[in-house]
């Protein structure tokens, strides 16, 4: 099997890859994943034009979004998100859920990673009964590679191309930035950067808002259980 990455990987590929654990595989912002992931396919689709949002239409659920006629994607997972957008207009916030629990959910995008040679998944047995699926980064050196394009955005000021700009605002977005702390220090700089590079991007907006919102109903009902203990 032919390993695939660089371009040839999506940004949501990418953005799982900077999310999770080298060694455990766990992916930060699990809570809310399904946010990032879709917001992730819908910004690949803007940045190729496969897709318009309307920012004069923004009401309740944010921005409209309109599949582009004539401009289906060849990615079968970017076409499959293509025409859920497709069916009819709605607004962002209703598509990232739609489409990270449909087509672009989690198991989906490990899948093409275990497929693309870039992560590792091992099946065993414990105890002779129970399976247990363990997920780790296999190519090392490509995640070492993406996260240093990252860090020179945000940590050195370099001009970012569209897709690290849409990384860095995509992480910025789901909160999952200072989890890097140890390969992109953690800084007030650093916080300012990826928060403008969310600001010039309508689908890490329209997470940021999803993320923020998740989780001020969790707090609140939280606040309401211990209040009524």
């Amino acid at each position: 099997m032919q390993k695939k990455t660089g371009n040839d990987l999506l940004i949501v590929e990418d953005l799982t890859l900077l999310m999770m654990d080298d060694a455990s595989g766990a992916i930060a912002g699990a809570g809310t994943l399904y946010y990032t992931l879709g917001g992730a396919l819908l910004v690949e689709l803007g940045l190729g034009g496969h897709l318009r949002a309307d920012g004069n239409d923004t009401g309740l659920n944010g921005v409209k979004v309109h599949a582009v006629a004539g401009r289906t994607p060849s990615d079968p997972l970017l076409r499959a998100v293509h025409a859920k957008v497709g069916e009819r207009v709605r607004g962002v916030q209703t598509l990232l859920i739609e489409i990270g629990t449909g087509a672009g959910k989690r198991e989906t995008v490990l899948d093409r990673l275990v497929e693309r040679g870039v992560l590792r998944q091992e099946t065993k047995k414990t105890l002779g009964l129970f399976r247990t699926t363990s997920t780790t980064v296999a190519d090392t050196g490509y995640k070492k590679a993406l996260v240093e394009r990252v860090r020179a955005v945000l940590v050195d000021g370099a001009e970012p191309d569209d897709r690290t700009a849409a990384l860095a605002g995509l992480l910025s977005a789901s909160g999952t930035l200072p989890t890097l702390h140890r390969s992109i220090p953690w800084s007030g700089k650093v916080y300012q950067r990826a928060k403008e590079l969310e600001r010039s991007s309508w689908g890490a907006e329209a997470v940021n808002a999803a993320v923020l919102r998740t989780v001020a109903a969790v707090s609140a009902g939280t606040a309401v259980a211990v209040s009524s203990t």
